[in-house]
C-alpha cells in the first residue's frame, strides 16, 4: 500500500510506501479499536444528570387526605413517588463515566485505525502544511486540490503556526489535529486523512513500536 503524496502547494507527486507496521495482521488490533474508542466517547460525557429522591423533595411530609372514608386509594404525603412532583425511585445521579485503557491497547488501536484507513484509501501524505498569510483563500488553494470532495478532513501535523490555524479554522470540513494528539475516534470520523511528512514522523515514533506486540 501507498500514501498519495503532494507538495505544499497541493501538486500531486507520486506515491510513498506505507510503514511496515501498517500492514499487519487483518485481524489485529480489531477489539482494541472498539475499547479505546468506547472509552473515548464514554470519557466526554459531563455525568451531571441528577434527580431527587423522596427525601429530598421539598414539601410538607402531612397525610394529603385521611385515611379511611372516600372511597379512595390510601395516600401518604404529597412527595411520594406516583404522585406529580413527588421523588423518584432510581433516577440518575451525578457520576463519573471515566474509562481507563492500557497503555498499549491505545497503541494497537490506534495502529488499527491507520491500517483501517489505509485499507479504505482515506490516507495522504503532504510536504508540510504551510501558507503564506493568514487568509483563507491560500489554505483552500492547496486543500481543493488535496481533498476537493471530503466533507470531513483531518489535517494532521506535529505543529501548526499562527498563520495557517487563523486560515484553516474558518473551513467547516476541516479539522486540525496535532499528530501526538490524535485518537483512534479522529481517524475513523474522517472521511479523509492527510499528513504532513513531520507529523507522520512523530505518528511513527508514537505506534511504531507496537508492531510486534499483541
Amino acid at each position: 500500500m501507498k500514501f498519495p503524496y503532494f507538495t505544499s502547494e497541493g501538486t500531486e507527486d507520486g506515491e510513498r510506501d506505507y510503514p511496515a507496521f501498517m500492514n499487519f495482521d487483518k485481524n489485529k488490533g480489531v477489539d482494541a479499536l472498539r475499547q479505546v474508542i468506547l472509552a473515548i466517547r464514554s470519557n466526554q460525557r459531563q455525568g451531571n444528570a441528577s434527580t431527587k429522591t423522596r427525601s429530598e423533595v421539598r414539601g410538607s411530609g402531612k397525610k394529603i387526605q385521611r385515611q379511611k372514608g372516600l372511597g379512595a386509594g390510601r395516600a401518604g404525603d404529597k412527595k411520594a413517588v406516583q404522585r406529580r412532583g413527588g421523588g423518584v425511585v432510581f433516577g440518575p445521579k451525578p457520576r463519573s463515566y471515566n474509562k481507563k485503557v492500557n497503555r498499549k491497547t491505545k497503541r494497537l488501536a490506534l495502529a488499527r485505525a491507520l491500517f483501517d484507513g489505509a485499507t479504505e484509501g482515506k490516507l495522504s501524505l503532504i510536504e508540510a502544511w504551510k501558507v503564506s498569510e493568514a487568509k483563507t483563500k491560500y489554505f483552500t488553494q492547496v486543500i481543493n486540490k488535496v481533498t476537493p470532495d471530503s466533507r470531513r478532513s483531518l489535517i494532521v501535523d506535529d505543529a501548526f503556526d499562527d498563520n495557517f490555524g487563523y486560515a484553516a479554522r474558518n473551513v467547516s470540513r476541516i479539522t486540525l489535529t496535532r499528530a501526538q494528539d490524535l485518537s483512534p475516534l479522529d481517524l475513523v470520523s474522517a472521511d479523509k486523512v492527510i499528513f504532513s511528512v513531520s507529523g507522520l514522523e512523530v505518528l511513527l515514533a508514537k505506534v511504531g513500536k507496537e508492531e510486534t506486540s499483541k
